[in-house]
């Protein structure tokens, strides 16, 4: 199909970060070139039902997983949804909304990688893995601020969630062709907010990545250690891993920017920290405006799979 949509997946536990890189992603991108949409809207039951059947929502049986995957191949297809909408202020739903997919589609949520059928619509696949008690801090500061929940009440919610993150959450992990894991620096931030932090980009060979090899090996390189690509393991499988510190210089991220650039030279009209000062951009404790240059290339090296596979499906379809 000629211009048809690229489709990226965000799959990740309640408050790993989902919504905070789907929107850092729709910046640099343009909002009016992508459509967003949460998987969290097809719930099957409100937030009293589920409490009275005792069921958590992320259960795959207290969700449509069907009319998911129908709308995510409706989408793929260029097609106009009626998307549910879970209201998480009320716990209840509010009307359904028409959505005419753009350019490029994205898809956050809890379960978007449960079935076959799902995962064969999107182009590119992200998992947000950050340590448990990271996320924890993460849902009670969402969830006390935004949700109207007592620190106690998320506390409880995170432990009776335990076992269903265990079963049908993490499970997805093994899906991703990138896995994104915000963390702590070894040694403190200085005195910074506890917002900077350090991430480690699980590069799966299920997909292309760009080659860094030649700035970053083992016998050093003018980025210094604050820029590493190193081999690891992951779920049992050789993998390439990107380790970005929370004190890397600007200087150190454009010019690992600049290998973006050129592998797909359209991306360079985002690719500029300078030029695009909304690229990584955070909110602190405090309410001051945070420049995460991790977030920043974590978006940027996102972006750049979600155009390069916009690159290729234009040459299967010419």
């Amino acid at each position: 199909m000629a211009n048809r949509p690229i489709i990226l997946g965000i799959v990740g536990d309640s408050a790993a970060g989902k919504t905070t890189l789907t929107r850092g992603i729709g910046q640099i991108l343009g909002e009016d070139q992508v459509t967003a949409i949460c998987t969290d809207d097809y719930h099957r039951y409100d937030r009293q039902q589920r409490k009275d059947m005792g069921i958590s929502a992320l259960h795959p049986d207290c969700n449509y997983l069907d009319i998911i995957e129908q709308h995510l191949q409706l989408l793929r297809e260029g097609k106009p949804i009626l998307k549910p909408i879970y209201n998480h202020t009320t716990g209840m739903f509010d009307p359904p909304e028409y959505i005419k997919p753009t350019k490029f589609v994205i898809v956050e949520g809890l379960l978007g990688y449960s079935t076959a059928i799902a995962r064969n619509c999107y182009d590119v696949m992200v998992y947000l893995a950050p340590p448990e008690e990271i996320r924890a801090t993460w849902k009670i500061k969402r969830d006390t601020r935004k949700r109207g929940y007592t620190e106690e009440q998320v506390l409880d919610q995170l432990k009776a969630r335990e076992p269903d993150s265990e079963a049908f959450i993490r499970p997805q992990r093994q899906w991703a062709d990138v896995i994104v894991s915000f963390y702590p620096p070894a040694e403190g931030n200085g005195g910074k907010d506890d917002l900077l932090l350090d991430v480690k980009l699980v590069l799966r060979p299920t997909i292309p990545h760009p080659d860094f090899t030649h700035i970053l090996d083992d016998t050093g390189n003018h980025l210094g250690d604050a820029i590493r690509l190193v081999l690891d393991r992951d779920m049992g499988k050789p993998v390439d891993v990107l380790e970005i510190d929370g004190q890397a210089t600007q200087e150190q991220v454009q010019e690992l920017e600049r290998i973006l650039c050129g592998e797909v030279p359209y991306l360079g009209q985002f690719c500029s920290l300078e030029g695009n000062d909304e690229i990584g951009k955070l909110v602190g404790t405090t309410g001051e405006t945070l420049q995460s240059y991790p977030l920043a290339l974590t978006q940027l090296f996102i972006t750049y799979h979600m155009l390069k596979a916009d690159k290729v499906a234009a040459q299967l379809a010419a």
